[in-house]
């Protein structure tokens, strides 16, 4: 398993519409793809209009092959890229370690 970590900083004055296409695309277009495991994303309390968002994929070939490659990608960033005041930075990260709660 994998996570990818998408920190997206949106214009300002947009967050209660990003709220809504941020979850509608996760759960419309993102959840359906090969290899997508679950899914969280948190909303800025000192900077509320950056969002994190933390995808688990079975593999980083699964989201970087498999979804991103997909048309389900470009339908996924119609929904949010609207929104985006800079391009989001993404990465993945393998678990190292993790409590047992």
């Amino acid at each position: 398993m994998i996570l990818e970590l998408a920190d997206f900083h949106i214009q300002p004055g947009r967050e209660a519409e990003f709220d809504a296409a941020i979850q509608r695309g996760v759960r419309e277009i993102i959840a359906r793809a090969e290899g997508f495991l679950g899914w969280q994303v948190h909303k800025g309390i000192d900077s509320p209009q950056r969002y994190l968002l933390q995808i688990r994929w079975r593999s980083v070939d699964d989201h970087m092959q498999g979804f991103r490659q997909s048309a389900d990608y470009a339908r996924w960033r119609e929904i949010v890229a609207p929104f985006f005041a800079r391009p989001p930075q993404v990465e993945h990260f393998d678990l190292l370690d993790a409590s047992q709660d």
